[in-house]
């Protein structure tokens, strides 16, 4: 058997008035989906993929999707992406992301994103703050577009601060979301953080690009945001969790460092951007292709996740319909056909849907209700009547799924 999982990223919603009261999910055209679900094989169920108490982010809830233990494997969003740059953290370093975001005039948080700045954007500022503000203990490092990293080196600094996220805080005010110390411990890195994204106001709204971005009609990337910091995580290996070899596709670093911190293989495809623009067709045959000699793929897409963010419907629902179409549609075809297939097409091959947590386009950030999640095994009874929405997954066989439940339903072998 051949393992797929394709991870809409803030796929799941609400119902929404201006829809008759459907999701964006529903509202969508997905006839990959439905023929799934009308082929027989096809179970539905849900899965709780931001448990309290851990915070309502994507590296929590991947980690989820992917049957870590939070307990003793969660390390922040920092690490997983520093790792993802091939950054080893050492005993006395920590890493967060470090968010470039836009903020009115009148210091009001505006986009989480600063507009979508683009990566070349984004590393010319992140260069401009390590040559201002960097020293032999901090350090920026850039990423990719709005996604970031700030690095501290020192035995003084600590995880226990509480960093909001910039994507919850859209219309808040900027400066009553600094980071706050939770212990004593935490005072200098809390104190340390709050200097760094005062000081850090001036040099952005005077730098070129930004003027360029203004001038351009284009929000200006004037604030950093450091957030979910903390030091070198501590998971289990894929394989020793599920004696299986596994390859993950992403085009952002949160992702690809789960990848590279669990020993799975990360695979590059030219053109992904973790936007709605990414190559969705690149990453479907990069699946096909990686299957050969891998027994499980992660497909992940973020654009979704994003248009979510920037409450922005229409392009929700296009954003679906192309991860149906676009992603599944050509994985599908291109499996069929593959090496891989051996003769068999489809019957050799199990596969798991799912977003990885709700961005209602109302809310515009993340929230706790378990998400939809849909299973197709070759051998497996499926559930009838039912289509892969918000609405009709809790009806599915499956019922709720928690901890190991999508990765252990996802490899279960058929009863014989």
């Amino acid at each position: 058997m051949k393992y797929v999982l394709f991870l809409g990223d803030g796929m799941a919603d609400e119902p929404i008035e201006a829809l008759g009261g459907r999701t964006p999910l529903m509202a969508a055209e997905t006839p990959n989906l439905d023929r799934l679900m009308q082929g027989g094989h096809a179970r539905l169920g849900t899965f709780r993929a931001l448990p309290e108490p851990f915070p309502t982010s994507s590296d929590v809830a991947n980690l989820s999707v992917l049957g870590h233990d939070l307990a003793t494997g969660y390390c922040g969003r920092g690490p997983l992406e520093a790792a993802s740059q091939g950054i080893l953290l050492g005993t006395n370093q920590m890493a967060f992301r470090c968010s470039l975001v836009n903020v009115s005039p009148d210091g009001v948080v505006q986009d989480y994103s600063a507009g979508q700045i683009t990566t070349p954007e984004a590393v010319e500022l992140i260069e401009a703050l390590n040559a201002a503000l960097g020293s032999g203990k901090v350090r920026f490092a850039p990423g990719v577009a709005y996604r970031n990293l700030l690095l501290l080196t020192g035995g003084e600094f600590s995880p226990d601060v509480s960093c909001e996220k910039p994507d919850d805080h859209q219309g808040d005010p900027y400066l009553d979301n600094l980071p706050k110390a939770k212990t004593p411990a935490g005072e200098a890195t809390a104190a340390l953080l709050r200097t760094l994204m005062v000081d850090s106001i001036e040099l952005l709204e005077n730098h070129p690009v930004n003027r360029a971005r203004v001038a351009a009609g284009k929000r200006p990337a004037n604030r950093i945001w450091p957030w979910s910091g903390g030091r070198r995580p501590a998971v289990k290996r894929f394989r020793e969790m599920y004696g299986k070899s596994g390859a993950i596709i992403s085009a952002v670093d949160v992702i690809k460092g789960i990848g590279a911190v669990t020993d799975m293989d990360v695979i590059e495809v030219p053109g992904a951007t973790g936007y709605i623009d990414t190559h969705y067709e690149g990453k479907a045959c990069a699946a096909v292709r990686a299957l050969q000699d891998h027994d499980f793929v992660y497909i992940h897409v973020e654009g979704i996740d994003e248009v979510s963010h920037e409450g922005d419907l229409e392009k929700k629902i296009r954003a679906i319909e192309d991860f149906d179409r676009r992603l599944i549609g050509t994985f599908l075809e291109e499996f069929s056909f593959s090496p891989v297939s051996e003769g068999v097409g489809l019957k050799n091959l199990a596969l798991a849907v799912l977003p990885d947590h709700p961005v209602p386009v109302v809310r515009r950030k993340h929230t706790r209700t378990p998400v939809p999640v849909l299973f197709v095994h070759p051998w497996a009874k499926g559930d009838s009547g039912l289509l892969y929405n918000e609405l009709d997954a809790p009806k599915g066989s499956l019922g709720l799924l928690q901890g190991e439940g999508v990765m252990r339903t996802l490899f279960e072998k058929p009863a014989m």
